[in-house]
């Protein structure tokens, strides 16, 4: 099993931001029913963040409530939250006192129902050093024992190897999956696995787009986030669904549905040549797509050529992000 701060994670975790961030949350006894699925799936690593939400429903707030009505839960849950933004602007803040503000708040939200096992900025701030920023934490909240430690999001393999100067890194937190192999091929993964630093794997379905279920623009929501992203823009859209419709086939092979090929893609790449140990970590909303994306599936060496041939001549447009989260993220 992988570590995390010197506990036992799943190899596969759960994703928290799509219970609280969207324009009409479900009801919080949806996201219990969920949230206890994943436990009782055995994926005991939670991702959630400060501004997943609003300030009266985010990840916190419903931890908060999580964990007063199952406080047994607690001590098997291991939790990252990811903070270090301006709320009103959600423009990253790594100076000592925005970094201050975001873990006190943080431990505020939770009262002390949860301890925080990890926790991340989610960017980094251009206007301050990132050494500053990661001597913050580490002396005042890591060494002080409010936290448990400290990992990366969204950080290039030059704040890497800043950063491990400073603190131990828990982890890094990246996109990854099989439309977004950028880490790869730009030394990220390489200088995490130079340093035995697990990398977390966001958005292993490619934002839902992985799973087959959209098959066009339009079954995006007006509201949803992705309709920002380049994409899922009309043209670069058409265009990254023939990728998806080849990865289908496989999926359909092996009798298993497309969500659980993308994840156990990523899985199967974890401590395979010269990468880090890799922990995808799926949303999902239902107690029915929780246990679906838990589900280990066992990918052949002629199922990881094929889909490595895919990938070689599939083409993926667009970038990750677009306006000024694109040039936040150094990755």
């Amino acid at each position: 099993m992988p570590q995390l701060v010197g506990k036992e994670v799943s190899k596969t975790g759960y994703g928290l931001m799509g219970l609280t961030w969207r324009a009409n949350p479900q009801p919080e006894e949806a996201s219990f029913k969920a949230m206890r699925a994943s436990l009782a799936a055995g994926c005991n690593f939670w991702n959630a963040g400060e501004f997943y939400g609003t300030p009266e429903l985010n990840s916190l707030t419903l931890m908060e409530k999580y964990f007063t009505k199952y406080p047994e839960d607690a001590g098997k849950v291991v939790l990252s939250i990811k903070g270090g933004a301006n709320l009103q602007t959600t423009v990253p803040d790594g100076s000592p006192e925005g970094i201050r503000r975001s873990i006190d708040n943080c431990l505020k939200v939770l009262n002390g129902k949860k301890f925080i096992d990890i926790f991340e900025s989610a960017r980094v701030d251009p206007n301050t050093p990132i050494e500053t920023t990661l001597k913050v934490i580490e002396d005042e909240y890591v060494k002080t024992g409010k936290i448990g430690g400290i990992a990366l999001s969204e950080v290039g393999a030059t704040s890497i190897e800043k950063a491990v100067k400073i603190t131990k890194v828990a982890a890094v937190e990246v996109e990854l999956s099989l439309w977004a192999t950028d880490v790869f091929e730009n030394g990220v993964a390489a200088a995490c696995a130079k340093h035995s630093i697990p990398l977390v794997a966001y958005s292993p379905i490619g934002r839902g787009m992985l799973s087959g279920q959209i098959k066009s623009p339009d079954d995006i929501p007006a509201t949803d986030f992705r309709k920002t992203l380049p994409r899922f823009q009309p043209g670069a859209f058409e265009v990254n669904l023939k990728l998806v419709k080849e990865l289908e086939k496989i999926a359909k092979q092996k009798n298993v549905t497309p969500a659980q090929l993308a994840i156990s893609w990523v899985r199967s790449l974890s401590e395979k040549n010269g990468n880090p140990v890799i922990i995808p970590i799926p949303g999902a909303t239902t107690e029915e797509r929780v246990v679906e994306n838990a589900k280990e599936v066992l990918l052949s060496d002629q199922d990881l050529a094929e889909i490595d041939s895919i990938l070689k001549s599939a083409e993926v447009v667009g970038g990750r992000y677009g306006g000024h989260l694109a040039t936040l993220s150094e990755g």
